[in-house]
């Protein structure tokens, strides 16, 4: 007999000799079919002497994509010649009938490191301060109900659920903001979350107070972060975000490199990473003396330390994300965005080493398997979470079955046939939301632990603008009309001013809804507290900064008081500015140029290509870009539709084609 075939032998009669001084009694049906497929496999009929190949198949479970791998070593008695094999089957059969017929010893003799254990994987990420509800959809509470029908599921087969976050939880509403993202924490210590990675967003806040940087020597501009890190009843991991100074990731109460648990008698380890791109898309005051290491290299160092120290699972936390579009087959990425940054970091990894990815940062959808890791990321907002289910053999200390759903809207109500409540895709009555086959009900400790937050700024968040809109304004289509708006408010805020930019793809965080406009709505929109700056430069600088920028990126840049005419000569991207009127600025002209503090001080690189070191001078006072777009608004008044901003034969911005532009010969 093989060696192999001869181990997997040995393992299946450990398997048998602990049902037959095992009580089965007190087990499912479904938990003992589960250990009896330990002693035997349902028969292949395709598979060789060796046993079953790997198989894949894809199938629809509850309604979800699902996707599942098992591995030959799941089967004890793989590698047996088949009339062995079946041999042993038989024998196996009357073993276990005699044992639970004649045996009854005490059930702890049944030991939990016994068995197959399914671990479900839950992951969420860029909540962005997102803990309510709206219009029953999303929201912290209704999350919880969802958790609450999983964890009963896990409990019931003897399996556990790990909850992790990918960053980007605190920075994007009143109700967190408010708070500097203690109200989310208490929420995410009443949900259970296992661990949570820093994203770039958790550094907005600053010292812990009123100021957004460090205004006195005292201040610790990462104040907040640590704040609400000690205040955690899980870690926030950070593996890649160094310390310049000492050279090693940084070491602060509760923020960890990675993490080490169990769950289901496994061991899972668990890294946290960040985008190459945090430290850039932040308050730059916030940063200093910190740097990003390369993410595939630290989840390498780290998932190695964390196999040796035993753990049969290891999940990344990773704040850096993909976008995918279908996800009917997770092995299909055709629909999805392959250069996405966690792609690249996955095909980096070597295989087997990394078992699922928790992604965020990009605020899309990813249920994908790309080199044998599981990566899951499922929107903004707590729209949605994430799930990979894991079944582990815990004597082998190995998984043996990977099972993908796709993202999972989190709804009260939702479509019974394509179990989503987003308007754009339900065509039917929508019906009370069910998972693992039970009601979601919102779960009621977590509206408790936010009743503080939310009744804090209840009378703010309802507070009129003094306008009312015919209809939503949005920030990305291609011409951003409200981009066009946020720009207009800050060029009319300073006298004398002649342009207005913005970063409207990161900068501006949602739609104006329809309807009678809240400071709420406003609040949501522009919840940085960022300030207006006005910056000195040459018409030839601003040229500069738009070249570099459409050739370089995609993401959407708000302005007002010029117009931008771009189009290809041969490999060159020709650009010429000019005022609304129509006539052009010239290279020398000087121009005063109202930006955000982000922006002056290197925020989302847009000034890179003419930024003095240290970013540009900043005024001791200035307004914030919040309130002053909110006073815009109300000196507006009367009604507004998402037409008036545009302006047809005259568009702010004229491409030849979507960004990043690439010019060729022909």
């Amino acid at each position: 007999m093989p060696a192999r075939a001869a181990a997997r032998l040995s393992r299946a009669i450990v398997a048998w000799t602990t049902i037959a001084t095992g009580d089965l009694s007190h087990l499912s049906g479904g938990a003992l079919l589960r250990i009896l497929r330990q002693v035997w496999p349902t028969p292949d009929p395709s598979a060789g002497p060796l046993g079953p190949p790997l198989r894949a198949r894809a199938h629809r479970r509850d309604r979800e994509s699902s996707f599942e791998v098992q591995d030959p070593a799941a089967d004890p008695c793989a590698g047996l010649s088949m009339n062995f094999k079946n041999a042993l089957t038989a024998g196996c059969l009357l073993l276990v009938v005699s044992a639970c017929t004649l045996f009854r010893p005490p059930a702890e003799r049944l030991t939990p490191a016994s068995g197959v254990a399914t671990l479900s994987i839950v992951g969420t990420n860029d909540l962005h301060g997102g803990i309510s509800a709206r219009d029953d959809r999303g929201g912290l509470a209704l999350l919880g109900g969802y958790l609450k029908n999983l964890r009963g599921a896990r409990t019931r087969d003897g399996g556990a659920v790990l909850l992790v976050d990918a960053g980007d939880m605190f920075q994007g509403t009143l109700e967190s903001n408010a708070t500097e993202g203690a109200s989310v924490v208490a929420a995410y210590n009443a949900l259970g979350y296992t661990a949570a990675a820093v994203g770039n967003h958790e550094f907005d806040f600053g010292p812990t107070g009123p100021a957004a940087t460090p205004r006195a020597p005292a201040d610790d501009p990462r104040g907040a972060l640590k704040a609400r890190a000690a205040e955690a009843a899980f870690p926030f991991l950070a593996a890649n975000l160094v310390d310049v100074a000492s050279g090693r990731a940084v070491d602060w109460p509760n923020v960890k490199p990675a993490v080490l648990v169990e769950a289901a008698g496994v061991k899972v380890g668990i890294i946290g990473v960040m985008t190459r791109e945090a430290l850039t898309a932040t308050i730059r005051a916030n940063v200093g003396g910190l740097s990003v290491a390369p993410l595939a290299q630290t989840i390498r160092g780290h998932a190695t330390a964390l196999r040796t120290q035993g753990a049969a699972v290891v999940v990344v936390a990773a704040h850096a994300g993909g976008r995918c579009l279908n996800f009917d087959r997770p092995e299909d990425l055709s629909s999805c965005e392959s250069s996405s940054e966690i792609f690249s970091v996955a095909r980096e990894l070597p295989r087997g080493l990394v078992d699922v990815i928790v992604a965020g940062h990009t605020h899309a959808a990813v249920g994908h398997q790309v080199e044998g890791i599981a990566i899951i990321e499922a929107l903004s907002g707590g729209r949605a979470f994430g799930r990979v289910d894991l079944d582990v053999d815990r004597l082998a200390n190995h998984v043996t079955t990977r099972r993908m759903f796709a993202p999972r809207q989190i709804c009260a109500r939702e479509d019974p046939t394509t179990r989503t409540c987003d308007p754009a895709a339900t065509a039917g009555t929508l019906v009370q939301a069910e998972y693992e086959n039970a009601p979601v009900m919102p779960d009621a400790a977590i509206d408790l632990a936010l009743a503080p937050a939310l009744e804090q700024v209840r009378a703010l968040k309802a507070r009129p603008v003094g306008i009312v809109l015919d209809t939503p304004v949005r920030r990305l289509e291609p011409d951003s009309p409200l981009g066009n708006l946020f720009t207009d408010a800050l060029l009319a805020s300073v006298a004398g001013a002649d342009v207005a930019l913005h970063n409207s793809s990161g900068g501006l965080r949602a739609d104006l809804p329809q309807g009678p406009l809240t400071y709420g709505s406003v609040y949501e929109v522009m919840p940085f507290d960022n300030l207006v700056v006005p910056i000195q430069m040459t018409g030839r600088q601003l040229r500069q900064v738009f070249a570099t920028h459409l050739q370089r990126s995609s993401r959407v840049i708000g302005f007002s008081g010029i117009r931008v005419r771009a189009q290809c000569s041969g490999e060159a991207l020709e650009l010429v500015l000019m005022r609304p009127s129509g006539t052009p600025i010239s290279d020398d002209e000087p121009l005063v140029v109202v930006v955000s503090d982000f922006l002056a001080t290197g925020g989302d690189g847009i000034l890179a290509p003419i930024i003095p070191p240290g970013g540009f001078p900043l005024p001791d006072t200035a307004a914030l870009a919040r309130d002053v777009f909110a006073d815009y608004l109300n000196r507006l008044g009367g009604h507004l539709r998402q037409e008036d901003l545009l302006e047809p034969g005259n568009s702010r911005l004229s491409v030849p084609g979507a960004p990043p532009i690439r010019c060729s010969t022909p």
